[in-house]
């Protein structure tokens, strides 16, 4: 006959290896979607000062400077990966308060050279924001969608976000207004 003992200990290792594997489960499901997720954050440059018609590399204005810092505290509560920017006063500028309200430096980049297999490769499950300017900033857009979706932006707009997800091998693109 088995003894009340011998039966007692074997409920109790069914019922903890049961636990185990239930609790083992879930973490994968949590963890998965997760590391499959790249989300850029795309982004024109502030406003920048054109009383010099002749100056290629403006600074931004007080205007732009504000909004620059609206931009930080629009991604304040996301956890933001890398800050990308061009190697121009007016991105950088605007790149700034994003990259130090994250702790981040800002990594510089040439638009024909940025989206490649290598740059999403590198920057997958990650949250990145990319500064660019009116034209080069639709363009990554449509590289990484893979097709041509988004058209320049009007010269004096300066408030647009073009979010760009990856996952799953699916990409999709929304474009909105911040103010």
């Amino acid at each position: 006959m088995v003894s009340f003992k011998k039966i007692k200990t074997s409920i109790l290792i069914i019922l903890t290896t049961i636990l185990l594997i239930s609790c083992n489960e879930k973490v994968e499901k949590k963890s998965t979607p997760i590391e499959n997720t790249s989300t850029f954050y795309l982004i024109r440059h502030a406003e920048k000062d054109r009383t010099d018609l002749t100056n290629k590399n403006p600074s931004l204005t007080a205007q732009g400077l504000e909004r620059a810092n609206k931009w930080a505290v629009f991604f304040k509560n996301k956890k933001i990966d890398a800050v990308y920017s061009t190697n121009y006063k007016r991105t950088r500028q605007t790149a700034l308060p994003i990259a130090k309200q994250q702790n981040l430096g800002i990594i510089l980049y040439t638009p024909k050279e940025l989206i490649s297999k290598k740059f999403t490769e590198s920057n997958k499950g990650k949250n990145v924001v990319i500064v660019g300017h009116s034209d080069t900033t639709p363009k990554l857009v449509n590289t990484l969608l893979g097709l041509r979706k988004y058209q320049n932006i009007a010269d004096k707009e300066n408030n647009d976000l073009f979010i760009v997800t990856q996952k799953n091998n699916k990409t999709t693109a929304k474009r909105e207004k911040v103010n």
